[in-house]
């Protein structure tokens, strides 16, 4: 037994640094960068949150720590400010949507729980960036306060909302079929009162499914419209780290 546990730990552990690995690349890829000159938007948040939802919320914060850091110490720019700032993103929206998906009594582990939680991460992480881009924003940016609450209602306020939508769309869209895989291969545990375990050794897209994977394309193709054609994002496939 404890051999066998040994290896479930050992599993988990590799299938955490792949998240870990996985988040950090999708910095160097599939950006939307030059929204208001200095934001960008990276899948990372996509996949903490998805490790989150499986392993826990501590697994989000590691993750989201361990990226920021990395991200800090090889192309940031904006040294430990733009770290707190990605680490506190990170964080708060996977913790968030985890905790309600995980443990909220009467939808956890249940596609309710898992729209509730992502609607819960989607204004918490909004909130929270408001408040520490009044704060960490004017330092970084070398900017007063009052430019900074002058950008709040035309740039930041829809860019984070948006940006934690369209997270909360590709979570939506992807977290079934890599959760089941995961079951298959014993990485995680299978519940049976889970919403999306209908079996473990077959992947099946029932209606609901088939719904919800519709719903949330259409949610991230306008979100993915907004950043570029509303905020002026840019659509790069690959960072400049001439930047």
């Amino acid at each position: 037994m404890k051999r066998n546990n040994s290896i479930v730990n050992t599993k988990k552990i590799v299938v955490l640094a792949m998240f870990c690995a996985i988040a950090y690349i999708t910095c160097f890829i599939l950006r939307i960068s030059g929204i208001g000159g200095f934001l960008s938007f990276e899948i990372k948040d996509t996949v903490i949150t998805i490790a989150a939802m499986l392993f826990g919320p501590l697994a989000g914060v590691a993750i989201s720590f361990t990226v920021a850091f990395l991200e800090m110490i090889s192309f940031s720019s904006t040294g430990i400010w733009g770290a707190i700032m990605n680490f506190a993103s990170s964080a708060v929206f996977s913790v968030c949507a985890s905790t309600v998906y995980i443990y909220c009594p009467g939808i956890k582990k249940k596609i309710s729980g898992a729209i509730v939680g992502l609607a819960t991460a989607i204004i918490s992480m909004t909130a929270v960036m408001m408040v520490l881009n009044l704060i960490i924003t004017p330092i970084y940016q070398n900017v007063s306060v009052e430019v900074v609450k002058g950008m709040l209602l035309p740039l930041l306020l829809p860019f984070n909302a948006i940006k934690a939508t369209l997270n909360s769309a590709l979570i939506m869209m992807l977290y079934k079929p890599i959760s089941m895989a995961l079951k298959r291969a014993k990485v995680v545990g299978i519940d049976t009162s889970d919403d999306e375990l209908a079996a473990v050794n077959v992947y099946h897209m029932g209606k609901k499914s088939i719904l919800i994977l519709i719903v949330a394309a259409i949610v991230a193709i306008a979100c993915l419209v907004l950043l570029m054609v509303v905020l002026g994002g840019e659509i790069s496939w690959i960072r400049d780290m001439s930047k």
